[in-house]
């Protein structure tokens, strides 16, 4: 396979012959997997030549690494805004609706050149938008994007725990590891859960051993 190129990738998606002079959108979402709390999405227009040791996608990143490069990013970038869908749309509307309507409001708030995000998915918005799997772990703007929702979004779920400790929001971020999905089941789940995973959830025998419980945890993170 060949090796990745945002050059090539720019020229051949979007017809780029002025490098410097084009502004790429990178967009990305966090929480999609999340058992509670809103869907948040962010969308980033780095300046050219943006560099910085960090800049890569926000999985591969501890907590402290994300907010001291998303206040960089913040600071230098030409634009950047952030969106998000509840947890009562997601529950009215469904979460592949949301999935997509979150890129669809992002364009709309982000005057670009061209617009990418990471995954597959089709979106029908305003602007065309070119979907890259593991893209953010390859172009710039997506990896700017992915780490400045996962900042946003973490901080909204820290601030939720206040209301709801027992589920420990401040350190699961609304995923479902043990001691959550057994809080849902003790004191049942709150308006800001998703009914999409809490309704299959209870109906599960939650007896997991350690070796499974890690691998569900791992891949919902």
């Amino acid at each position: 396979m060949p090796r990745f190129r945002l050059t090539t990738y720019l020229r051949d998606t979007f017809g780029v012959e002025d490098l410097k002079s084009f502004r790429l959108c990178g967009m990305d979402e966090v929480g999609r997997g999340s058992y509670a709390g809103p869907l948040v999405a962010a969308a980033v227009v780095l300046p050219p030549r943006f560099r910085h040791p960090l800049l890569r996608d926000s999985k591969l990143l501890s907590a402290r690494q994300r907010e001291l490069v998303g206040e960089v990013i913040r600071r230098r970038a030409l634009a950047w805004v952030v969106a998000e869908i509840s947890a009562a749309d997601i529950n009215r509307r469904g979460l592949g609706w949301a999935n997509v309507e979150i890129f669809r409001r992002l364009v709309d708030l982000v005057a670009a050149d061209g617009y990418c995000c990471d995954g597959r998915l089709r979106i029908n918005a305003s602007h065309t938008v070119h979907c890259l799997v593991k893209g953010d772990n390859l172009v710039p703007a997506i990896s700017a994007a992915s780490i400045v929702a996962k900042v946003h979004r973490d901080a909204i779920m820290t601030a939720m725990h206040d209301h709801a400790p027992h589920y420990n929001w401040a350190s699961n971020k609304g995923y479902g590891a043990r001691e959550h999905r057994e809080a849902i089941l003790s004191h049942g789940p709150h308006p800001q859960h998703r009914t999409v995973f809490i309704d299959n959830l209870m109906q599960l025998d939650l007896t997991f051993d350690a070796p499974q419980a890690a691998a569900l945890e791992a891949a919902q993170a």
